[in-house]
Formats: C-alpha cells, sequence, structure tokens
C-alpha cells in the first residue's frame, strides 16, 4: 500500500543466489540504509593542537544528552521519548526513532580538564584540546 516494495527479481540463476547479500537486502529495505543500528553521525576535525567533535543530533534539546568520561572512554548518549498521550494516533507512516542513542570515542590523547561542549540548531560541537606532549627532561652526566 504505501511504498511497498516488490519482489527482487533480478537473481540470474540460482548459481548466483548469496544469501547473506539478500538477508542485507532484506534489511535495508526494512529498516533503511542504516539498518538496525541506532546511532548518529560524527565528524572529527585535527586542528593541530585540538580535535573538533560535531556530531548530528536534530531535535534534540540539551537536557536530552549527556557526555561521560570514564577510563579515557568519552561517551555521547541522546535519549528521545516518543509523545505520550492519552489518545493514540492512527498513524499511517511513522519513521521518527524514539529510544536511546550512543557512541564512544577514546579520549586517550586529550585533556579532558579543558573540554569544551556547545549545541546549536541540532549540532553539538566538542572542542577537545591534545595534551601536552611531555618532553623528558635532559641532562649531562660527569664520567667520574
Amino acid at each position: 500500500m504505501f511504498e511497498l516494495i516488490p519482489f527482487d527479481r533480478n537473481m540470474r540463476s540460482i548459481a548466483d543466489f548469496d544469501p547473506i547479500r539478500a538477508f542485507d537486502r532484506m534489511e535495508r529495505s526494512f529498516f533503511g540504509n542504516e539498518g538496525m543500528v541506532s546511532t548518529f553521525r560524527t565528524d572529527v576535525k585535527d586542528t593541530g593542537d585540538a580535535f573538533i567533535l560535531e556530531a548530528e543530533l536534530p531535535g534534540f534539546s540539551k537536557d536530552d544528552l549527556s557526555l561521560d568520561i570514564e577510563n579515557d572512554c568519552l561517551t555521547i548518549s541522546a535519549r528521545r521519548t516518543s509523545e505520550s498521550s492519552e489518545e493514540k494516533p492512527n498513524y499511517i507512516k511513522r519513521e521518527r526513532c524514539y529510544g536511546s542513542f550512543s557512541r564512544s570515542f577514546d579520549v586517550s590523547g586529550i585533556d579532558i580538564d579543558r573540554i569544551e561542549a556547545a549545541y546549536n540548531d541540532g549540532i553539538l560541537t566538542l572542542n577537545m584540546p591534545k595534551k601536552a606532549e611531555l618532553v623528558p627532561a635532559t641532562r649531562k652526566l660527569e664520567i667520574k
């Protein structure tokens, strides 16, 4: 009825049938290109002295987002709850996802005390300064 997908008849012979590829096509047609993964897209830029991480989180408020650091692992979490009302609307199609989404990143080379976060127009931006490289102290030893 609404966006029904016809059976794919492009197989030439049974010898060409790949069950893994067929399952992947079925999953993509049912769940979309993202598959069953509940995640969000990110970009990470290296500016030389810091990393800039930008995460697409449209439709979330700042209160829905959570940033946690534990054992050199930064976890960005977002939670979206469905609108609850007494009446259940008769949806014809419902594509918006509800639930929790999270991504984790290694921040072992980051000065975690100086990380700054901003959220504007659905984009979470993290400015993550790199740790200063520790240069070992050198000294000259006298030979006796």
